[in-house]
């Protein structure tokens, strides 16, 4: 059986590869490729919208893929906690439509995170330094406020990390406590560090994509899942079973 999709956000660069990537893949096949100029009405017909916009315009897009019964996959970055909260409870007992928000398709990436959470138990002092390439409009990054995002679960029974004068605006964007600083440079696709530091010593956990091929399994994954998911799912952690502890990837499913 072959599964419908509207690509929304069809002309971007990630929406070029996920059109590219359908039409390699067995099983699936896109139906609706929608741009900035595009009625989303268009998206009607197809069984699972993937939502590849902008911040300002993924949530309108969501909200009337789901009123039509729509699997939405997302792969806009910068929904807030508040906005998945929003989503969730506007899902809540529903059983003909779901949404898997991913931050970041790269399994890398969701291991570099996981990593991230499970060492935060170990460290009191924590920062994030992000970097893209100068068009990505949202900073921090979805992948960095993810990352951060667990960070503090991993720790909420430790408290915040350690982060002195975060009233100086060099200090970075304080998300879950953590300060998050973000780099947009010609030359770069993207990159996240994550410094640790404790007594005597420093850890670094790094990611960087090298070649946008690096989210392809990623979407695939996403894609399979998204066309039973029900309410709102948050990260590819929900789907890939990393194998080790919850301390990375708890909570990433919102019921």
């Amino acid at each position: 059986m072959t599964t419908t999709v509207a690509i929304i956000g069809a002309t971007g660069k990630m929406g070029r590869l996920v059109s590219d990537l359908i039409d390699r893949t067995e099983g699936y096949q896109v139906v609706a490729r929608l741009d900035s100029r595009s009625d989303l009405s268009e998206m009607l017909g197809a069984q699972i919208a993937v939502d590849l916009t902008r911040p300002d315009v993924s949530r309108d897009v969501v909200n009337f893929a789901t009123e039509h019964g729509l699997q939405v996959l997302v792969g806009t970055s910068g929904w807030s906690q508040d906005g998945i909260d929003v989503l969730a409870r506007r899902l809540d007992g529903r059983d003909d439509t779901g949404v898997i928000i991913i931050p970041n398709f790269s399994i890398g990436s969701v291991l570099a995170t996981a990593f991230a959470a499970l060492a935060a138990r170990f460290y009191d002092s924590i920062e994030i330094v992000e970097g893209h390439q100068p068009g990505k409009v949202d900073s921090p990054s979805g992948t960095a406020v993810r990352t951060a995002e667990l960070i503090g679960r991993a720790r909420a029974e430790l408290g915040p990390v350690s982060a002195p004068h975060t009233d100086q605006r060099a200090r970075g964007q304080q998300v879950s406590s953590v300060p998050v600083h973000s780099l947009r440079l010609s030359g770069l696709l993207a990159r996240q560090d994550v410094f640790l530091g404790g007594t005597g010593e420093t850890l670094t956990i790094s990611h960087n994509t090298l070649s946008p091929s690096a989210y392809e399994s990623g979407i695939l994954l996403a894609l399979n899942a998204v066309r039973t998911a029900r309410g709102v799912s948050v990260g590819l952690d929900q789907i890939v079973d990393l194998g080790f502890g919850t301390a990375a990837t708890e909570s990433g499913a919102v019921k």
